[in-house]
């Protein structure tokens, strides 16, 4: 189970991009793509097929997965994820510093 999951709201704890905040698009192992943060620019040829212009397009680079943080919607800030196993069985993600359950 990880820490950090697609559509989660972060926030960059380290990097150029430091304290920007942003919605994960997708996850990738270790490595995560935040929505318009990280962007960098790539020339791509035009493909027919899919209907995709060529020229120079701008979009998101993966981040390290240590380098952002979940926000906490109640205090707006980067917080340390935990784990909890409920007494149904099931196991759900925590904030470290309230004990707060982040999954409904």
């Amino acid at each position: 189970m990880n820490r950090i999951r697609k559509g989660d709201q972060v926030v960059v704890i380290t990097g150029k991009n430091k304290g920007q905040k942003g919605e994960v698009l997708r996850v990738d192992g270790d490595r995560v793509f935040v929505q318009n943060i990280n962007l960098v620019k790539r020339h791509t040829k035009p493909n027919p097929q899919a209907n995709q212009p060529g020229g120079i397009v701008e979009r998101e680079a993966s981040i390290h997965i240590s380098n952002v943080q979940l926000v906490n919607p109640a205090t707006g800030k980067g917080e340390r994820i935990g784990f909890k196993v409920l007494e149904d069985g099931r196991k759900v993600r925590t904030y470290r510093s309230s004990g707060e359950v982040v999954d409904a």
